[in-house]
């Protein structure tokens, strides 16, 4: 499976007052991330929602925190597909500092393909995952 790469820079709102990326806006750049892996496959979320009725929403996140991020650093985002189901996905993402490659975070990330409207899971379209297989 192919792995796509999404540069992102850390802004003094990313930190903390040490200028350290506080733990929780990592998942920001883990969901940066993964909404243009799924903009780069020519899928549009908000189309999905329009036309095809349903959302990829998160279920459940592990992390583990291995090298903290420091302000205005170029960091590079990793995502890659672990495991697909019929209603769901489970993402495996990293994220590396861009200058030595060193390895700041790894996550596991379950999302689910869910009715826009009654938030209840559904079969991805198959629209969406005919372009998955493309990845």
């Amino acid at each position: 499976m192919r792995e796509f790469v999404w540069p992102v820079r850390v802004y003094w709102e990313d930190t903390d007052a040490g200028g350290v990326v506080y733990y929780a806006n990592y998942l920001r750049f883990l969901e940066r991330a993964r909404s243009e892996w799924l903009r780069a496959l020519g899928i549009h979320q908000a189309e999905l929602m329009q036309t095809d009725k349903v959302v990829f929403v998160v279920r459940r996140v592990e992390v583990d925190y291995l090298a903290p991020a420091r302000f205005d650093e170029a960091l590079q985002v990793r995502c890659r597909i672990a495991l697909q189901g019929r209603a769901s996905l489970v993402m495996t993402q990293t994220i590396e500092r861009a200058a030595d490659a060193v390895r700041l975070l790894d996550a596991t990330v379950r999302l689910a393909c869910v009715s826009a409207d009654a938030l209840r899971p559904v079969k991805i379209p198959s629209g969406v995952l005919e372009r998955l297989q493309t990845r």
